[in-house]
């Protein structure tokens, strides 16, 4: 498939932009005759092959163009799909009339993480799923590119050096540990912050930014941007330790009665991999996808000669799942040299959890999709290592719990596949390790954290959000429950002071 280059589409983006009336702001109609712009990205068989970032941003002209797409609604039903409720018309509105700056302040207001929920967060399924213009187009892939437009702007500002550190407010003598150093917990320690508190973030791995640094591949959300985003933090004041874990170097009630802290909040994500309890899994060459991707994203085992974290070499691997995580697990493994890539999914591509756009990558790439299919069992050589596997095609039947059709096996239906790596990507559950070491904290039964909307566990004065509540999510929905939980908490420490005798 040939893809226009970045030079072509700035020069269709001026076209089109020369159309639109001078001197007064585009009618309706006028708007919804500006082309959708499409994301200038890598060639499909250059980025195969490297670990640099596929999707190279808009150009000013693009960005303008696809601002001015926007109809500035007053019921704004894209505010209403944003976990966050990012001022979207104002910051779009702010593009379209060439003020970039004000743009980022206005995001800025609900967001630390734009140049991050830019790149990774679903917007097809939250703001732009409302969008009245794809509405109108009756595609959802036609409306306005939110997201495309908040990762331009970030990047405007982080190239420009005019990133704005965020205002503290005067010291209040209160502390806050925030246990993690994802979306979540990155979010509840700025807002927290803001208003003057003493924060400190407990990290177990050596590096800070939870799943955005360990689990989402550079290629899609490179690193050096999440860096920068946790220095924001550093600069506010945020106090950062690493090789910390929680429930072994210090328990979240020792935090409290030991450490004089005032507040925790969890927002240490799902971590523990699920797999799928079939024959074979204990083979050699059988990885979660946890430990697949933290190999090749934290510890950069892909830099094979450079980095001391070795990587499995493989030749045919397969992924289960059909979610995020087994997308950037199967455009992992063909960078990581793979000759074939196949992704095993039980239902069909429509029913897939994954983004459009992560799917499409895949496939341009040159991932083998099998969909009606499923694992049965992985077959081991004499050696213990992964030589193939079982699988069983399926058919869908009535809706699960889910809403999406059930997957149900084809009787005799069995084929064998010559494979030597699998990755398991079908979700992770909730690491024990806290729920052990911290008596009478309320759980569900896998495990997540049971809070109120405020962010509350039974516990007073521990919070928690993210994944460890919501199971595996998105990093803008876990930002929505960090900012709950800190104005939540925001609002606790400001009633204890009041309370508290001259």
């Amino acid at each position: 498939m040939s893809h226009p280059t970045k030079e072509q589409l700035q020069a269709a983006a001026v076209e089109a932009l020369a159309k639109v009336p001078a001197g007064r702001a585009p009618t309706p109609k006028e708007r919804m005759q500006i082309p959708s712009q499409e994301m200038p990205a890598q060639d499909p068989q250059v980025r195969r092959h490297n670990m640099d970032e596929v999707a190279l941003g808009f150009s000013e002209a693009q960005a303008k163009a696809e601002a001015m797409r926007c109809l500035q609604c007053k019921n704004q039903p894209c505010v209403a799909g944003c976990p966050v409720k990012i001022d979207i018309p104002g910051f779009v509105k702010a593009i379209a009339e060439g003020d970039f700056a004000a743009a980022a302040g206005i995001i800025k207001r609900n967001s630390l993480l734009p140049a991050v929920c830019g790149r990774v967060c679903p917007q097809e399924t939250q703001c732009q799923e409302p969008c009245t213009v794809g509405k109108a187009l009756k595609d959802v892939n036609k409306s306005v590119g939110i997201g495309r437009l908040e990762r331009f702007v970030a990047d405007w500002e982080r190239e420009q050096g005019r990133i704005q550190t965020p205002a503290v407010k005067p010291p209040t003598g209160r502390k806050v540990a925030v246990v993690g150093s994802g979306p979540a917990s990155l979010t509840c320690a700025a807002d927290v912050r803001r208003e003057g508190h003493e924060v400190t973030v407990f990290e177990a791995f050596h590096k800070f930014g939870g799943v955005m640094l360990y689990g989402i591949p550079e290629f899609r959300l490179p690193k050096a941007i999440v860096n920068v985003e946790v220095d924001t933090l550093r600069k506010m004041g945020v106090t950062l330790v690493p090789n910390f874990v929680i429930g072994r170097t210090r328990t979240l009630t020792d935090l409290m009665a030991k450490d004089g802290f005032d507040a925790v909040f969890v927002g240490t994500g799902a971590g523990l991999p699920k797999f799928m309890n079939i024959e074979g899994e204990n083979l050699v060459g059988v990885f979660s996808a946890n430990e697949y991707l933290t190999r090749s994203n934290l510890m950069r085992a892909f830099e094979k000669g450079k980095a001391q974290t070795p990587i499995y070499d493989s030749k045919k691997v397969a992924v289960f799942g059909g979610g995020n995580v087994a997308m950037d697990s199967v455009r992992t493994a063909l960078r990581l040299g793979a000759q074939e890539v196949h992704l095993i999914y039980r239902r069909t591509e429509a029913e897939m959890p994954a983004r459009i756009e992560e799917v499409a990558h895949a496939k341009e790439e040159g991932v083998t999709i099998h969909i009606l299919t499923n694992p049965k069992r992985i077959l081991g050589d004499e050696q213990g290592r992964v030589k193939a596997i079982e699988c069983l095609r399926y058919q869908l039947g009535e809706p699960d719990k889910s809403g999406r059709p059930r997957p149900v096996e084809i009787p005799g239906s069995e084929f064998l596949m010559d494979i030597d790596t699998v990755v398991c990507a079908i979700g992770n559950d909730s690491n024990p390790l806290i729920k052990q070491t911290t008596p009478g904290l309320e759980t569900t039964k896998w495990g997540n954290i049971i809070t109120n909307d405020d962010g509350q566990t039974n516990i007073p004065g521990v919070y928690a959000g993210g994944d460890i509540v919501l199971g595996a999510a998105t990093v803008i929905l876990a930002m929505g429950q960090g900012r709950r939980a800190a104005d939540s908490i925001n609002r606790m420490l400001a009633e204890k002071t009041a309370a508290k005798p001259a």
